[in-house]
Order: structure tokens, then C-alpha cells, then sequence
């Protein structure tokens, strides 16, 4: 159900994959539900990149055409939420060690997650076929690219805040009174407030809005004023 060409580009960029039979009967599904004529409705309402974007388009494309988007989009949200519940699954589907039957019983648990939100079958040829070119190692990064399309596609931005420790709710609906009275808010857009947590930034906050991104971290002004320092010394 992924359309040939986004297929295309995704295997030939990719490293160890499968014996061309076992990859062919995985993507054969993808390209019948992609051959229907192309339209507006159909077509992913943003441009993305990498692999995981590639194949997010090529996943919106299939159920944009089989009518299916919303069930998609809930899969996928099931399945974000099985990552968030275990950080290490996405170690686990980049183990370079997987056999065929590991990957099949991978496939099986995660769709136990999904449960009969996935009528038609869109998702489950979306993880056999990274499973058949070697690339379940992107589901992660596919879920959170499809989050994108469908926010584009209701006409949301999306507003990431990154922070050291989580915010409060009335934090984060005074950010987003703040931000959606700004210029980076175009009239009849909504926001979708995306919080996240990052250590790593020691303190302060990243605001990520749209393609813009407002670094006001500890981190980076530590890395700033290092910086300074090198270059006067």
C-alpha cells in the first residue's frame, strides 16, 4: 500500500536487506493500494525527509486512498504510546541480530497493541514491510513523522516544548496562550501543544514551532559562553 516509487527510495538507501523474495511479497500489498491515480486528497500536506519520513508519506498516501487515516493515525498513536511505555523496544528493533521469526513475533506483539483498530490492514503491511528491508529500526521515528501529516492535514502546528523535568499544565497552556498570539501562528491554525522531557539540556527550554526552533536551554548558552571563552582565549 506504500506507492512504488516511496518504496523505491527507502529500499535503495538502505543497508542489509532480505532476499528479494521475502522483500517483494512485503511489498506488493503497498504498491496495489498506491496505483490508484494520484489527487490532492491524497497527497501528504508536507514535505518530508529521511527514511522514517519516507515512509510516513508513502503510509499517508496508502491510507489517504483506501480512506482510512483516522484508523491509521490511531494505530500509529497506539504504537507511539507502546514506546513510551518501553524505552527499550526501540533498541530491540535495531539489533542487527533479528532473525525473519524474531521480526514476525515482534510484528504479532505489536499488533496485539493495535487490536482491531487496523481493520484494513494498512499497518500491518507497514511493519511487515521494515521488517522485510531491515528498517524496523525506523517505526519510532515513522510514528512520530505521521503525527506531522495528520497535524498538517487538521490544519495544526505543532508546538514542542522540550525540558529538563516536565512541566506543570498551567506552564504549558501559558506558553501556548503566548505562542498562538504570535507571528509563527497563521489565522485558522491551531495548536497542538507536544511536551517533552530531556535531561540533557540541564535547564530553560526548547520551543520548536513548525520548522522554527527557539533554543533558550542551559545547555546551549553553557555551549555559547564556552565558545566566548575559546575564542577570546
Amino acid at each position: 500500500m506504500f506507492s512504488s516509487r516511496a518504496l523505491t527510495t527507502a529500499i535503495r538507501t538502505g543497508t542489509p536487506r532480505l532476499p528479494t523474495a521475502a522483500r517483494v511479497a512485503a511489498t506488493r500489498s503497498y504498491a496495489a493500494a498506491a496505483a490508484a491515480p494520484s489527487s490532492a486528497a491524497t497527497k501528504p500536506p508536507v514535505a518530508l525527509f529521511g527514511i522514517d519520513g519516507t515512509y510516513a508519506s508513502a503510509l499517508y498516501t496508502a491510507a489517504a486512498k483506501t480512506s482510512t487515516l483516522d484508523p491509521t493515525a490511531k494505530s500509529l498513536d497506539t504504537l507511539g504510546n507502546v514506546f513510551k511505555r518501553d524505552p527499550k523496544l526501540a533498541t530491540i528493533l535495531t539489533a542487527p541480530t533479528l532473525s525473519v521469526s524474531d521480526k514476525q513475533q515482534i510484528i504479532a506483539e505489536l499488533q496485539k497493541h493495535i487490536g482491531g483498530q487496523d481493520k484494513d490492514g494498512i499497518v500491518k503491511n507497514l511493519l511487515e514491510t521494515l521488517a522485510a528491508n531491515n528498517r524496523l529500526g525506523a517505526l519510532e521515528g515513522v510514528v512520530e513523522k505521521f503525527a506531522i501529516l495528520i497535524s498538517a492535514q487538521k490544519g495544526e502546528v505543532e508546538l514542542v516544548v522540550t525540558s529538563a523535568a516536565p512541566l506543570d499544565n498551567r506552564t504549558l497552556s501559558r506558553l501556548e496562550s503566548a505562542v498562538s498570539k504570535s507571528q509563527y501562528i497563521s489565522q485558522g491554525q491551531k495548536l497542538k501543544v507536544v511536551p517533552k522531557v530531556n535531561p540533557d539540556i540541564r535547564g530553560g527550554l526548547v520551543v520548536e514551532i513548525g520548522d522554527r526552533t527557539i533554543d533558550l536551554s542551559v545547555s546551549a548558552k553553557m555551549a555559547r559562553m564556552n565558545k566566548l571563552l575559546k575564542d577570546t582565549l
